[in-house]
């Protein structure tokens, strides 16, 4: 059984909520890609639509939106997630993962692309009891 740890980041306020989802919820998540679109239904937040932006694997390793799959690889990278440049040109060996959510993820960042009918404090406190 798969389990994750979801952040989802409210855009109009900048806000961050956090959801821990298991079972049917979380299995259904699997195999969703990076800047996929899905229903708030499988967080516990009914009219909402979510979209993945990233997230982190079991190890702390970040996904990465141009490395297609669920695997785990050594790319050289000059900069953006998981590798921030302390000098310009500098590159280096990074391990990162793929852009597909798979049962070693632990963590799913998302955000909120359409709100539902109720604000979304009122939501999240409804899924929490």
């Amino acid at each position: 059984m798969a389990e994750f740890k979801v952040v989802i980041n409210d855009p109009k306020t900048g806000r961050s909520y956090k959801r821990e989802i298991s079972g049917t919820k979380a299995n259904s998540l699997i195999g969703k890609r990076i800047r996929e679109e899905i229903d708030g239904v499988f967080v516990d937040l009914p009219g909402y639509r979510l979209q993945i932006t990233g997230g982190t694997d079991k190890d702390g390793f970040p996904m990465r939106p141009n490395l297609r799959g669920s695997v785990r690889k050594k790319l050289l990278l000059k900069g953006g997630i998981g590798f921030h440049p302390t000098r310009k040109g500098m590159r280096k060996r990074k391990m990162v993962r793929g852009n597909t959510v798979s049962a070693e993820i632990v963590q799913i960042n998302m955000k909120i692309v359409q709100y539902g009918p109720k604000p979304i404090e009122e939501a999240i406190k409804e899924g929490e009891a």
